[in-house]
């Protein structure tokens, strides 16, 4: 019987931490998004998507033939064909590119409306740029 009370106490110890553990993580591992702007969430989304040098590699190929692709990408980017699909998906989810089934294939290319999002928000902050009397900053 007493070895059954010490087993209850882990137990509970064990729970007692975990759920600590589970308020720490709600405190502290939630980003907090909707402190900022429909438009800045989006942004930054886009901004993510193309933050990986062979999803920017998809994307200048992709512009670079001007039409759709269906399996160009793979032998282009000199990657493996899993890799490339995870990247694509990447793309599609943020909106970047758009991909129609055409047969066994799905044919992707630019979304010309994100990049007009991208190309205006870029356009906004180079506007706000100020030249600076001593060109320093800081």
């Amino acid at each position: 019987m007493g070895n059954f009370f010490v087993f209850s106490k882990i137990i509970f110890s064990f729970k007692f931490y975990i759920v600590i553990l589970q308020y720490e993580n709600i405190k502290m591992g939630v980003t907090k998004t909707q402190h900022f702007t429909d438009e800045q969430n989006e942004i930054a989304t886009l901004l993510k998507a193309l933050a990986h040098p062979a999803r920017v590699a998809i994307i200048e190929y992709l512009l670079s033939v001007d039409t759709c692709i269906c399996n160009d990408i793979v032998a282009e980017i000199n990657l493996a064909q899993p890799t490339v699909s995870q990247h694509l998906k990447e793309l599609k989810n943020a909106g970047i590119i758009q991909g129609e089934i055409e047969g066994k294939s799905i044919c992707y290319c630019v979304n010309p409306e994100t990049l007009k999002k991208l190309e205006h928000f870029v356009d906004r902050l180079f506007q706000k740029i100020h030249p600076l009397e001593n060109g320093k900053c800081c």
